[in-house]
């Protein structure tokens, strides 16, 4: 799929292991009480809100650990004040990465990531380094089984979005950053089941990585990258062909 980090692919191979870590849900409750801090509590007029609960239901996360997260980012009942924070910096190769985080220690929390970077064979660069290479959009999956892809492209494109691509078994769904959820509302008021919903940073140009020794030290960093308590989300603009992807991940 063009523009799409091959990150993602590496992702859903450790899934079930990020799962038993107790990363998903620790990651749904950091996006909830931030969005409902910065939004409000009541899901009909706050989409990014909506969206993050219901992701985090189609995760199986309790309704009662979503309502806690909620009251907390609401200030009803007492949480840490989480802050949002972007990292910036190259991996091995040269490859750009960009790290989202949720934190209530921002010093805690930039000296992990600079370390890791350090131990990984990567630089952590300053803001603005590496997001230019990069653009900000909404990605929609959406499941192949019982949807017609004509009547997606139409719903979605009606809808205001820019691009519909396939990744294995998915259909997705690229929309500008403020069409997110406009998109993704007409896509679910068709009757098609939307698997995913979010913000993504989209690369604007991929690079090779073909060495497989050096392929193995990219996918290292962006692992240790997810697996600090306080990342949200990576995303690199690496291109691992999927034979060797397959063979690291394996």
């Amino acid at each position: 799929m063009a523009g799409h980090s091959k990150w993602s692919k590496v992702k859903r191979f450790k899934g079930a292991l990020d799962a038993k870590r107790g990363k998903i849900f620790s990651r749904f409750s950091k996006e909830i009480m931030v969005a409902a801090r910065m939004g409000g509590g009541d899901l009909s007029l706050n989409p990014r809100l909506r969206t993050a609960v219901l992701a985090a239901r189609a995760q199986n996360m309790p309704n009662d650990t979503i309502d806690r997260a909620i009251k907390k980012g609401t200030g009803e009942i007492e949480g840490g004040i989480l802050e949002e924070l972007i990292y910036e910096g190259y991996g091995p190769g040269g490859v750009a990465i960009i790290v989202e985080a949720t934190t209530d220690n921002k010093n805690r929390t930039a000296a992990d990531i600079r370390s890791i970077f350090a131990k990984n064979h990567g630089n952590l660069g300053a803001s603005g380094s590496v997001s230019y290479m990069f653009r900000r959009k909404g990605q929609i999956t959406v499941g192949k089984t019982r949807v017609d892809e004509d009547r997606l492209v139409e719903v979605a494109l009606e809808a205001g979005a820019e691009d519909l691509t396939t990744d294995e078994d998915l259909y997705v769904v690229t929309t500008p950053h403020d069409r997110l959820y406009q998109v993704g509302e007409a896509v679910k008021q068709a009757g098609m089941q939307v698997e995913s919903q979010k913000l993504t940073f989209l690369p604007n140009t991929m690079i090779a990585v073909a060495r497989e020794e050096l392929a193995s030290q990219v996918l290292r960093l962006c692992d240790a990258l997810e697996d600090n308590d306080d990342v949200q989300n990576v995303y690199s603009n690496f291109d691992i062909s999927d034979e060797l992807l397959t063979k690291l991940s394996s």
